[in-house]
């Protein structure tokens, strides 16, 4: 204790001698374990200002003795995954869409490549989920225009759907039956009502019974006689539940009237081949593929 400063009467512990509007200071030195930390980590970070870049300079820091950079870390394992993905991608080109669907590894890989590829390119018109949406189809179901086996959707997918910038397109018109005087607007009832009933709709059964000749002699070719559909054509099966737009009487009517044609692009040039395959698998895998 120095021989100028005091003993506090309260704390019992010496003061510095220092005082402020009458409060003394008192003399309570660290821990020396904290004060063996500090120094420790003070001569840490002298070594690590050392061995690894800490300080600044005009045009970079040090590089340190041991000339380490994160960014040449990360580059080299971006690098790494570059090279394995170049890999899969050279199998996946090497590779037609059903020995892709075989192999369990490759087909994992097209799997998750044509989800995000799907995100960016189509999920806009089929969706998130590829759940589909008014005039664009559902993915996840086992109903397909023009075929749902995996080179069917390749194909589509490749060359797309009525785009005449591709010779290779799926191309098929539904007449304007009402719109050019096919048939008469009676004749546009009765058949949508047999479309009705054969979807196992509500339905006018003695107007279906007319519809059922009609169908017959201007649907069937395309449709099939009992609505079953053709891949051939693009024509939709009419004796399900599934609609492009709605399956209610009017918008039947209006369909047949004057028909609304969808168009999808041809994504071949556009993604390349490698991306087409993916997106393929990747639907394919939604479940609802042949």
């Amino acid at each position: 204790m120095s021989d100028h400063n005091e003993i506090d009467s309260v704390s019992g512990v010496e003061t510095t001698g220092h005082s402020w509007d009458g409060i003394k200071e008192l003399n309570n030195p660290l821990p020396r374990w904290w004060l063996w930390t500090f120094y420790a980590c003070i001569a840490f970070a002298a070594v690590y200002s050392i061995v690894y870049p800490a300080w600044p300079g005009f045009t970079s820091a040090s590089k340190g003795i041991w000339n380490w950079s994160s960014r040449v870390d990360i580059r080299h394992e971006l690098d790494a995954a570059e090279q394995a993905k170049a890999e899969q991608f050279a199998e996946i080109k090497s590779h037609d869409i059903n020995a892709i669907l075989a192999d369990e590894k490759l087909r994992g890989f097209a799997v998750a490549a044509g989800s995000s590829i799907f995100k960016v390119h189509c999920a806009t018109c089929h969706g998130s989920g590829a759940q589909g949406s008014a005039g664009f189809p559902n993915l996840n179901d086992n109903a397909w225009l023009w075929g749902g086996k995996p080179d069917q959707i390749l194909h589509t997918i490749t060359h797309g759907i009525r785009d005449t910038s591709d010779p290779d397109t799926h191309s098929s018109q539904m007449p304007n039956f009402g719109k050019d005087a096919i048939l008469k607007p009676d004749e546009i009832s009765a058949v949508a009502n047999f479309v009705r009933q054969i979807s196992k709709q509500d339905a006018d059964p003695k107007l279906a019974a007319v519809g059922a000749g009609v169908f017959k002699d201007n649907c069937s070719a395309c449709h099939g006689d009992t609505g079953d559909g053709k891949i051939e054509f693009g024509a939709p099966k009419l004796n399900d539940a599934i609609w492009a737009y709605s399956g209610d009487l009017a918008a039947i009517e209006r369909q047949i009237n004057n028909p609304r044609h969808g168009m999808m692009p041809a994504w071949g040039k556009k993604l390349g081949e490698i991306s087409v395959k993916d997106v393929a698998v990747y639907v394919h895998s939604l479940g609802g593929g042949e």
